[in-house]
């Protein structure tokens, strides 16, 4: 069953081109895609994760880790041309997001990406999206 319910939303505002001049809802589609949306848990928890990664200094890192595999802070920070302590702050919150994880080796913290932060890194800094890793 296809239902459309339409009414008119009146002029668009500013003149802008981003939202419809008319109120126009086909009920059925959009219910579904509705339906279909993770819960807002998930949501939240995802918006976290791209939240991570959009600061230039964790994106680098991000990509540092990316190309160069497991790496300890000190190489980070040396490829990041970052102090040391800024990098191990943006490594506890990529961290968080659940996209680095870390252990210690001696003296030394190895981080990697997660799974989660490989993925998420290749759809951010993917050659479409101007950043190339």
């Amino acid at each position: 069953m296809f239902v459309r319910m339409c009414d008119s939303a009146g002029p668009v505002a500013g003149g802008r081109d981003d939202s419809c001049d008319l109120l126009c809802l086909d009920l059925e589609k959009a219910e579904v895609l509705r339906q279909a949306l993770p819960p807002a848990s998930a949501l939240e928890q995802a918006a976290l994760a791209a939240k991570a990664l959009a600061d230039p200094t964790r994106l680098r890192v991000a990509l540092a880790l990316g190309d160069g595999g497991e790496l300890c802070v000190c190489d980070l920070a040396w490829i990041a041309e970052r102090p040391d302590k800024l990098v191990s702050h943006h490594v506890r919150l990529l961290r968080s997001a659940g996209l680095v994880e870390s252990r210690r080796e001696g003296k030394l913290v190895m981080c990697s990406l997660t799974e989660a932060g490989a993925a998420l890194l290749a759809a951010v800094a993917s050659p479409a999206a101007g950043v190339a890793s």
